[in-house]
């Protein structure tokens, strides 16, 4: 068996703060509103809260510029305030993991401030500079956000390199002091107990600007070493490093299990299978399931015993998986259980985004509604350029940022018991229907089928360590596959579609087979799945 790990045997919630609980009428979440809300995240039963930024920040990018790395940002409560977050979380047992934003700062970090006052300041060299002329960038290199990524500064007659926003210069890793100030601030938080780091586009850091290299530049792996020798190997701590640009192949450096670099990383091969190919991500094509099945098989086989899965669906940066890839109509619920089914059986740690365990779907909102600076910059550049308006929404509806953004549906009163106020961004109109108070009470719920696998992984060490087999790779509407580990073994069988179906298994597996989990509440039928029918199956040896 792998070697064991607290963080391989998990379940990782993630936070989006803004939008999970208002404790003031502000309509911003906050950390006391998370607090407030603990218990109910102990009755899910996760063991570590994935948060998003709350570093002290201008939000140009919603907190993924941070002007303050050791403080918190007014908005969201006090460092008095983290602090009673980690103590109240850890009495409950669950951990609290930190967003850090390596790859680029605030342009208000005091050192920007004091890099744009001269060429010879000592902080200048803490960002990556390059000189010009004005309207000449250095190259052609483009900003994610949209346009180009050099941003000219007359009064020193240089270009300074943002990958996203203009407020988001890029932090020059090639400079020692750099490296320096980011061990001690990821030490001082480590002191005050957190349970980990996600590291927001960690495979940026090591770019090589002039020869257009942005992802996985060759001293990547050197810098991450070295960060995780000063700092993550003091403890027992969950790191995994956002990678869009991973291979299976990469993520064995990353994940090596000598612990010398990440514990694990995010990749997003998956992710981009609605998407037209070598376009970007608002350039819809239909979900290849085929290819789906091959892309999550692939990452199963080829990291076992190397390396160690992250497992998701959904994160703050992309739409809700029960409107994307399940059916947020008429088989909400049985769609948002199967699809929980087929990830949590896998091998990796599960990550539950906010709100996916009540099956919480996407929105349509007219433009003005959004906040989301990527979005609204794509409707911007789009219409531009002559692209229908219906065209450009009908991106936006499925792949907004802000679809994982609205404020979390807790029950049926005004504004969702999000807020008191006005929050921020609208409320979902289905609250009333989809809130975590309505599902609590429902055994049947979404959230209680979420209980139910989080409590079967803590239970069944084949969850977590059993080895992975794909079945039936070819079938064109069932995901099926089994996991082995000391003589055991789990069934997962998943209908992705809505009509029944029908299906052969080797004669071998259907043998004392006991069911431990359906999303129907009726017998099942053998050899046949009703729409988005999911069921999970344990066997023991027999002797």
């Amino acid at each position: 068996m792998q070697q064991q790990k607290w963080w391989k045997e998990t379940v990782v919630y993630q936070i989006y703060p803004r939008s999970f609980q208002d404790s003031d009428g502000d309509g911003i979440g906050d950390l006391p509103g998370i607090i407030s809300r603990l218990d109910y995240l102990a009755e899910l039963g996760i063991g570590a809260i994935w948060l998003s930024p709350v570093c002290k920040s201008p939000q140009d990018d919603n907190g993924y510029d941070i002007s303050d790395y050791r403080d918190i940002d007014p908005m969201f409560g006090t460092l008095a305030d983290m602090e009673r977050l980690i103590e109240e979380a850890g009495r409950r047992g669950i951990q609290i993991v930190m967003d850090l934003v390596l790859n680029h700062s605030s342009d208000e970090l005091p050192w920007f401030v004091e890099a744009k006052k001269s060429r010879d300041n000592p902080y200048h060299d803490y960002y990556v500079w390059r000189d010009g002329e004005p309207g000449s960038p250095p190259n052609g290199l483009g900003s994610i956000f949209g346009g180009s990524a050099w941003e000219w500064v007359p009064e020193l007659g240089q270009y300074y390199l943002h990958l996203f926003s203009v407020k988001q210069p890029d932090l020059n890793w090639e400079n020692p002091r750099v490296r320096e100030e980011i061990y001690d601030m990821i030490n001082w938080w480590i002191d005050k107990g957190v349970g980990g780091f996600r590291l927001d586009v960690i495979d940026l850091i090591a770019k090589e600007p002039d020869r257009m290299i942005t992802g996985n530049g060759p001293k990547l792996h050197d810098y991450i070493r070295e960060l995780s020798e000063r700092t993550f190997r003091r403890a027992d701590l969950l790191t995994v490093g956002e990678t869009w640009g991973a291979t299976p192949d990469i993520a064995k450096l990353y994940s090596n299990p000598d612990g010398s670099e990440l514990s694990m990383v995010f990749q997003f091969e998956h992710i981009g299978l609605d998407e037209k190919e070598g376009w970007s991500k608002w350039d819809l094509a239909p979900l290849d399931f085929l290819r789906l099945k091959a892309v999550l098989s692939k990452w199963q086989t080829e990291l076992k015993g190397e390396a160690w899965n992250s497992l998701f669906w959904n994160n703050h940066d992309l739409p809700r998986i029960v409107s994307r890839w399940g059916n947020d109509g008429a088989y909400r619920v049985q769609s948002a259980k199967m699809l929980a089914t087929l990830l949590h059986g896998m091998q990796g740690t599960p990550y539950v985004y906010q709100g996916e365990e009540l099956g919480m779907t996407n929105v349509r909102y007219p433009i003005e509604d959004y906040r989301d600076i990527e979005l609204l910059n794509l409707y911007k550049e789009r219409t531009g350029r002559g692209y229908p308006h219906e065209e450009v929404m009908a991106s936006i509806y499925a792949k907004g940022r802000d679809n994982a953004r609205t404020p979390m549906q807790w029950d049926a009163t005004p504004q969702a018991g999000f807020t008191a106020g006005e929050p921020w961004i609208r409320v979902n109109p289905n609250y009333a229907d989809i809130n975590a108070d309505a599902q609590r009470d429902d055994p049947d719920s979404i959230f209680h089928h979420y209980r139910q696998l989080i409590s079967l992984r803590k239970a069944h060490k084949v969850f977590v360590y059993g080895d992975y087999e794909l079945l039936l790779p070819e079938h064109r509407d069932v995901f099926a596959y089994t996991r082995k580990l000391d003589g055991e073994t789990l069934l997962v069988l998943c209908n992705f579609y809505g009509a029944d179906v029908t299906f052969e298994l080797p004669e071998t597996l259907s043998r004392d087979m006991r069911l431990l989990i359906a999303n129907y509440a009726d017998e099942p039928q053998r050899g046949t799945l009703r729409p988005y029918e999911a069921r999970m199956y344990l066997a023991q040896a027999q002797d």
